[in-house]
């Protein structure tokens, strides 16, 4: 029967019950059918029907999750998904949408599969998401567990590795950041080669739910509601434990800034998910270092805490690990300074500098010995084995 909602000749914004205001995309969509804003139809064709839809928090925020964007009027024939990180003063593209992205956007059609841990900063323009009226065709996404994957695994279980890389790695930290995102909604759901001029009423654009999930770089206290992502500012909810005039930092005695981190919105509480400050690192249990480090950190998209800057060589969540080029000293314990022990691994008569748990380095054609400076019989040393 279709959906009751949907404007044909009833829309009238200016009545309540015939309107579709902005509003609708961030209401609870629990019921069916659902409410959607919608705007106007394509009545002055052949002239562009475009659209900005812009989301403005004044809070700097981390994505954590898949935005996902539900169309009530099919899924747009050209979209760009762009972000600011200096809100709003100027914008980047984050994705484009496209039908044929070759003809729209003069780029060649790919998908986040494609992409790889070198490449995965790289804007792309998709056509995976914008085939009209096809059954179940109503939702966009921009994918960011997708990218998350590339560090993290396919099913997301190794995320210290990927906060590793964030921590360290500026460019990928901001890929994920914004401050603001926009929605350029430039030519609606045609589903033929051809617009249909005589029922141009038949072409808007409808959206009935957007979702954006992320963390929330706090600055200061309030006690603002931010149960809608369409209002211009966020809050942060700051607990007793945090410190004077910067809810960022916990007070003396609490560990911090390792074992703070900033809440959640949205959340299961409409007001959104206060981190509070832990007393110490001993209380949690599973922050241990072995030693090897005295930071923290709180992840709470896991609601675990890995150790931060680990020393003598050591990695991993708990410092148990050793870095790249080194390997376990069995004789040692785990708390020991000196239970990572480097490879050596001969440069010249190895592929590599890393070396297996029993300290053996991987040697070129040639090569032999633990550490890949000794030469096969029928080979001599010239600068490697040949």
């Amino acid at each position: 029967q279709g959906n009751p909602y949907m404007c044909n000749n009833e829309c009238d914004a200016s009545t309540p019950e015939l309107a579709h205001p902005p509003e609708l995309m961030f209401d609870f969509e629990g019921r069916h059918p659902s409410t959607f804003w919608q705007s106007a139809t394509w009545k002055d064709y052949p002239k562009p029907l475009q659209v900005n839809i812009t989301l403005s928090w004044s809070k700097t925020i981390e994505l954590t999750d898949n935005i996902v964007i539900t169309f009530e009027s099919g899924r747009p024939d050209q979209m760009i998904l762009e972000k600011s990180l200096d809100y709003g003063r100027t914008w980047q593209p984050y994705q484009y949408y496209a039908t044929d992205c070759l003809d729209a956007f003069h780029m060649d059609p790919k998908s986040v599969k494609d992409l790889s841990q070198h490449t995965v900063l790289e804007i792309i323009c998709t056509e995976e998401y914008s085939t009209g009226y096809m059954t179940n065709s109503k939702i966009i996404h921009f994918e960011i567990k997708d990218r998350f994957a590339f560090f993290a695994g396919p099913w997301l279980r190794n995320m210290a590795s990927l906060y590793g890389q964030l921590d360290t790695t500026k460019k990928l930290r901001d890929f994920f950041t914004v401050t603001d995102l926009r929605i350029r909604l430039l030519r609606p759901a045609v589903g033929e080669i051809f617009v249909d001029e005589l029922h141009l009423a038949r072409y808007f654009y409808a959206i009935s739910d957007i979702k954006v999930h992320g963390r929330i770089r706090c600055q200061r206290n309030a006690h603002t509601s931010a149960e809608s992502l369409i209002q211009t500012k966020l809050w942060c909810y700051c607990v007793t434990d945090a410190g004077g005039g910067d809810p960022n930092k916990c007070q003396r005695n609490y560990p911090g800034p390792g074992l703070w981190s900033p809440g959640l919105v949205p959340s299961p509480s409409p007001r959104g998910t206060a981190n509070t400050c832990i007393p110490s690192i001993s209380s949690i249990g599973n922050c241990e270092c072995f030693g090897h480090s005295n930071r923290c950190s709180y992840i709470d998209l896991l609601n675990t805490v890995i150790c931060v800057s680990c020393k003598h060589n050591t990695r991993g969540q708990h410092c148990e690990l050793c870095r790249l080029g080194y390997f376990r000293n069995a004789s040692a314990q785990l708390d020991d300074e000196n239970v990572c022990i480097e490879c050596y691994c001969n440069p010249l008569g190895s592929v590599h500098e890393r070396c297996n748990g029993s300290g053996f380095c991987e040697c070129k054609a040639g090569a032999t010995g633990p550490k890949c400076d000794e030469c096969l019989p029928g080979n001599s040393w010239h600068a490697g084995c040949r």
